[in-house]
C-alpha cells in the first residue's frame, strides 16, 4: 500500500495518547469507586460491568485509526475486471483485393467493415492495423484513438503479392510493442528483424490479444505461414483468419489484366486451428461485417493501483457508529 499524502500519517501518534488517557481515567475511576464505596454509597463497579466496558472505546480507537489512515489517501493494488484487448486488423493488400466481386471492391468492402468494427469497440480495446503484400508493410501499433485507426485504414490500397507469414509476424511485433508501452506508429519496407524465441505458453493459455488476418489469395513468398502461426501460438495470441473469395478460384479482371485468384482455405484453417482461432469465409460484405461483430474482446482480471480513501473512510464511520451504539445501549452515554 502506498500513500498520496504520507505526511498525514503523523496524526497516528495521537492514538497512543488516547490510550494513555483512557488508562489513566480507568485508574482514577477505580480510586473514586473505592473511596465512595467505603462511605456506603452504591456505584456501578468495574467488576459488575466486566470487560464489556472496554468494547465501545476499543471500537472508537479502531475507527479513529482507520480514519486517520484514510486522511493520508492510501492506494492499493486491486484486481479489477476489465473489458479490454488488443486486436490487430491484418490486411492482405495484394493486387487481387482490387477485384469488384464485393462492391465496390474487395478492399473497400473489407475497409468499410473494419471501420464499423473500430467504431463499435469500447475505449479499453486497443486496435492496430497491419497491411502486407509480398514485400514491405505498414503498421499502426495498437491504440484506442479511433480517428488514428480510421485514418490508417483509409490509406490502404492494393499493391502486389501475398506473404501471410509476414502479416502474422509484423502483427505480433506490433502487439509486443503495445504491451511494452511503445505507442509509436511507423511505416517501413525493410526486412523484419528476427525476434527472440518466446517461451511457449501452456496450451489454452491466451492473452487478450488477437489477430484478424484477412486475405483473398494464396501465400506467394516466405516466411512460412505455419511457422509464423506457431510463433503466435507460443505467445498466446489467437489468429482468426478471414478468407475472401472462393476455394475453387475465379478469373478476376483487374486494371485490364486477367488474374486467377484462388483462396487457400486449407492454409487459413490450419493457421486458425494451430492458434485456437476461428476461420471465417466471407463471400459478401454482409458476411464480412458479421465476422467482425463476432470478434469480441475478453473479460480479464487486471491488477490496478487505485485510491481506497473512500473505502477506509466508510469502514471507519461504520466502526464508530457500532461503538457509539454499544455505549448508548449499555451505559446510556457516548464513549
Amino acid at each position: 500500500m502506498s500513500f498520496i499524502w504520507p505526511v498525514m500519517l503523523i496524526l497516528l501518534l495521537a492514538i497512543p495518547l488516547f490510550v494513555i488517557l483512557y488508562l489513566r481515567m480507568q485508574r482514577r475511576r477505580k480510586r473514586l469507586a473505592a473511596s465512595y464505596g467505603s462511605m456506603g454509597m452504591t456505584l456501578v463497579s468495574g467488576r459488575e460491568l466486566g470487560r464489556r466496558r472496554h468494547i465501545p472505546i476499543a471500537l472508537f480507537l479502531i475507527g479513529l485509526t482507520i480514519l486517520l489512515v484514510a486522511l493520508a489517501r492510501p492506494q492499493a493494488v486491486i484486481n479489477l475486471p476489465h473489458i479490454e484487448g488488443i486486436v490487430m486488423l491484418t490486411f492482405d493488400v495484394s493486387g487481387s483485393m482490387a477485384a469488384d466481386d464485393l462492391k465496390p471492391s474487395r478492399m473497400e468492402a473489407a475497409k468499410e467493415a473494419a471501420r464499423q468494427f473500430v467504431l463499435s469497440q469500447p475505449p479499453t480495446v486497443q486496435i492496430g492495423v497491419v497491411s502486407f503484400s509480398d514485400s514491405g508493410f505498414t503498421v499502426q501499433v495498437p491504440t484506442n484513438e479511433p480517428e488514428v485507426i480510421l485514418a490508417t485504414i483509409d490509406r490502404l490500397k492494393p499493391e502486389r503479392g501475398t506473404s501471410l507469414g509476414n502479416g502474422i509476424l509484423v502483427s505480433l511485433e506490433a502487439i509486443a510493442a503495445a504491451q511494452a508501452g511503445d505507442t509509436s506508429s511507423y511505416y517501413t519496407n525493410l526486412t523484419l528483424t528476427p525476434a527472440p524465441t518466446p517461451t511457449p505458453m501452456p496450451r489454452g493459455n491466451y492473452t487478450s490479444a488477437a489477430i484478424v488476418l484477412l486475405t483473398d489469395g494464396e501465400n506467394t513468398t516466405s516466411p512460412d505461414p505455419v511457422e509464423a502461426a506457431q510463433t503466435a501460438a507460443d505467445r498466446g495470441v489467437r489468429v482468426h483468419t478471414v478468407g475472401i473469395g472462393s476455394a475453387a478460384g475465379s478469373i478476376l479482371n483487374i486494371e485490364g489484366y486477367s488474374i486467377r485468384s484462388q483462396l487457400d482455405e486449407a492454409m487459413l484453417q490450419q493457421i486458425s486451428r494451430l492458434t485456437d482461432g476461428t476461420y471465417y469465409n466471407a463471400e459478401n460484405e454482409q458476411e464480412l461485417a458479421a465476422i467482425y461483430n463476432n470478434l469480441n474482446p475478453q473479460l480479464v482480471i487486471k491488477p490496478e493501483e487505485m485510491e481506497v480513501t473512500a473505502v477506509l473512510a466508510g469502514l471507519s464511520i461504520i466502526i464508530l457508529l457500532v461503538g457509539a451504539s454499544f455505549s448508548l445501549v449499555w451505559f446510556s452515554r457516548l464513549p
